[in-house]
């Protein structure tokens, strides 16, 4: 299992990162906007009406295209990566290098899972 990981390793740097620009770019801007300036008044909260937000992530670029769907399936999905390679790290740099491939093992695993329900969620739409 441990090679198998090894050899998994880009993938996973690659998810981890993509994590990180959606969790910087994106995520923060959805906090600021649904945390702070529609509670402050500086925007309409009628912008997240559900008929609004349920056609946003309809749209589809050229008709065939679903833009909307794709960003919402890597707000669910490379979050899920991001964390779990978080965890895995914060584990061997607490000293659990020889419970690794357990761990890694275990938490890539969730991440798998919770992307294809995220992915089936957002294909439902």
């Amino acid at each position: 299992m441990r090679t198998l990981l090894l050899k998994l390793e880009p993938l996973i740097w690659l998810m981890f990162g993509q994590g990180i620009l959606i969790g910087t770019m994106l995520l923060t801007g959805w906090i600021l906007v649904v945390g702070i300036l529609i509670p402050m008044g500086l925007v309409d909260a009628s912008a997240l009406d559900y008929e609004r937000a349920h056609q946003v992530a309809t749209t589809s670029l050229f008709g065939f295209i679903p833009v909307g769907q794709l960003v919402l399936a890597a707000l669910l999905v490379l979050p899920l990566w991001k964390g779990a390679h978080h965890v895995r790290s914060l584990l061997i740099d607490f000293g659990g290098g020889e419970r690794d491939w357990i761990v890694g093992s275990l938490l890539y695993t969730i991440a798998i899972v919770g992307s294809v329900m995220g992915v089936m969620a957002v294909v439902a739409l």
